[in-house]
């Protein structure tokens, strides 16, 4: 059995809370081999008293995350845990969809590409195709960048509210760069394009171009994009055909998200 909040270990850990800690022991008890349990049977699981078990159930139930049975006097999962969950399934809905394109638009053009969500005032990068030549990009899935100084967050920023720009950007604009009101303006400019070219933004020397990934709501989930080093060559490329499959290939993956077309 997994490490309750009661245990030794949990209660000498000053920075857990103890509270969630049982609230999230009480939720993995949850199992396709067991669906159900008592309050009784809940409590001596976790080795907590009835009192504590029932706060804790109570809690979860009054929130979705558990749904209690008055006949049989039980519990089972409740529609909140998908609500909780729904984050990261989604993530690995768009990963698993979106990296067969991202590998052949990198064959296809020989650039780099990647795919990255909004985090807070970031981006995640989630999925990359790094290009087969010797000089790639030097971003790693896993890596954070500012949304505001790269192609793929410009696209993400996008697609947000300007209150939701606003929040997401009040503390990232003190000091040198574009002000809050600049940024917004630059959004709503972004979310007239179909595709968002820049030379040398977060990475000198680098040439790149997103576009947006919806899901079947219209809704901008996600972006890609393709990155090369800046030539001028390379950035007649992007300005041509290579544009163009960049802006394809990434309404053929919201396509396969369920969206249907229409902005």
């Amino acid at each position: 059995m997994s490490e309750t909040v009661d245990s030794p270990a949990a209660s000498e850990d000053r920075y857990l809370v103890p509270g969630l800690l049982r609230g999230l022991n009480v939720l993995k008890l949850f199992t396709p081999d067991r669906p159900s349990w008592s309050l009784k049977e809940i409590a001596e699981a976790l080795g907590i008293t009835r009192s504590a078990a029932f706060r804790t159930v109570y809690t979860l139930a009054e929130t979705g995350c558990l749904l209690h049975d008055d006949r049989a006097q039980s519990y089972a999962l409740g529609p909140g845990v998908l609500r909780l969950t729904y984050g990261y399934v989604a993530t690995r809905e768009i990963v698993e969809i979106a990296q067969p394109e991202l590998e052949r638009l990198r064959d296809r053009s020989g650039w780099s590409a990647h795919l990255g969500v909004l985090d807070g005032a970031s981006v995640l990068y989630v999925l990359r195709a790094p290009a087969r030549s010797a000089t790639t990009s030097i971003v790693q899935v896993g890596s954070r960048l500012p949304a505001k100084g790269t192609t793929l967050g410009r696209v993400l920023l996008a697609g947000l509210s300007e209150g939701e720009i606003i929040d997401r950007l009040r503390g990232e604009t003190r000091g040198k760069g574009p002000t809050l009101p600049a940024l917004v303006k630059q959004a709503r400019l972004d979310a007239k394009a179909e595709a968002i070219i820049h030379a040398g933004d977060f990475e000198a020397g680098i040439v790149s171009a997103a576009a947006p990934v919806r899901d079947m709501t219209g809704a901008v989930v996600a972006a890609i994009n393709i990155t090369a080093p800046q030539t001028a060559e390379a950035e007649a490329e992007l300005r041509g055909a290579l544009r163009a499959d960049l802006i394809e290939t990434a309404r053929r993956i919201s396509r396969l998200m369920g969206h249907d077309g229409k902005a």
